[in-house]
């Protein structure tokens, strides 16, 4: 497995990582404890040393999972986890509203030092900008909690430009977590030119469009009702079927390339800019080893452009996020 750097921050991880959101939380039931040990241990055995929870992914039942995957391995791992939601112990833990107030994440962090058996967590997120809570105060309690040597590394995620320039100024931003992939490809705009400039990692999280770019999702498809998709306007059957023109894009490509659609928008990534890292995750070990396997396909200058140009052709309906979800986007 490659490694890379993320930005200047001498951070090095796998140039793939692992989310592990879905084996507990948000794309149907919770896998199988012990599968979902064997799936993180077998992606550390293929060279994986990138893991990314919450506190939320459950909620707390994720950074369980994966402090004990990961305790043989603590040493040679990156373990990325979040704080910045509010969550109610009396429904399930769910989250109700954001909250990064500084004695707020001194209390999660505490938490999820428990949950995944560490004395430190490598990167700490902060999950979404919490509208509440000046972003200065927030990246003052992250530098306060990395002089303590609780933490070691700060990351925003889904944060714009504005208020990342505004965090890094308190406490330098490793990494910035959000959606990118050819199914979103707004941070391009704004942000990407901003970590650049900053010296700022990026880890795209849903970097196969939550699936859609695998070529295993169509108008058919049925989601269970514990699947976040259900309920994301982007994958109503309507939209499926027009989008199903971009998938059609990088499976063509894919046939070019003796290789997989899958594999194809995870090259496209790591072929944009060498301190990009994406984070797919799966609950099944022959996808892991498929997505892993992008890391050996070679995308040339003139094919990521022509592979833009092609994709950029047509037109994404649906937003990708429901209303509630949509207004945590900072901008």
């Amino acid at each position: 497995m490659q490694k890379r750097t993320l930005g200047t921050s001498g951070l090095e991880v796998s140039a793939i990582g692992l989310g592990c959101m879905g084996l507990s939380f948000g794309l149907g039931p919770a896998t199988e404890k012990s599968e979902a040990i064997k799936l993180i241990r077998t992606a550390v055995e293929h060279g994986v040393t990138f893991f990314d929870t919450a506190e939320v992914y459950g909620p707390y039942t994720n950074e369980h999972v994966v402090g004990e995957a990961l305790a043989p391995f603590r040493k040679d791992v990156v373990i990325a986890t979040k704080f910045g939601f509010e969550t109610d112990p009396n429904n399930d833990g769910k989250w109700t509203a954001t909250n990064s107030r500084p004695e707020h994440i001194r209390q999660v962090v505490e938490g999820s030092l428990k949950r995944l058996k560490t004395d430190a967590i490598d990167l700490l997120y902060q999950h979404r900008v919490d509208p509440g809570t000046p972003i200065e105060e927030t990246a003052g309690a992250v530098k306060e909690l990395i002089e303590a040597g609780k933490v070691k590394h700060f990351g925003l995620s889904e944060a714009g430009a504005k208020t990342i320039r505004r965090a890094h100024a308190v406490q330098p931003v490793t990494a910035l977590q959000s959606e990118y992939s050819l199914f979103w490809r707004e941070p391009e705009e704004s942000v990407i030119p901003t970590l650049e400039e900053l010296g700022i990692g990026f880890v795209p999280f849903s970097p196969l469009g939550k699936g859609f770019l695998t070529g295993k999702i169509d108008a058919s498809t049925k989601f269970d009702s514990t699947d976040f998709r259900a309920i994301v306007p982007r994958f109503t059957e309507e939209n499926r079927k027009a989008n199903q023109a971009l998938v059609d894009v990088v499976t063509g490509f894919a046939e070019q390339k003796k290789t997989t659609p899958a594999q194809i928008a995870l090259a496209w990534l790591l072929a944009k800019k060498p301190w990009i890292v994406p984070i797919p995750g799966t609950t099944k070990l022959a996808r892991l080893e498929e997505n892993l396997g992008a890391v050996s396909v070679v995308l040339m200058k003139e094919d990521v452009h022509a592979l833009e140009a092609a994709s950029s052709a047509i037109k994404v309906e649906g937003e990708r996020y429901p209303a509630t979800h949509q207004k945590l986007i900072d901008r």
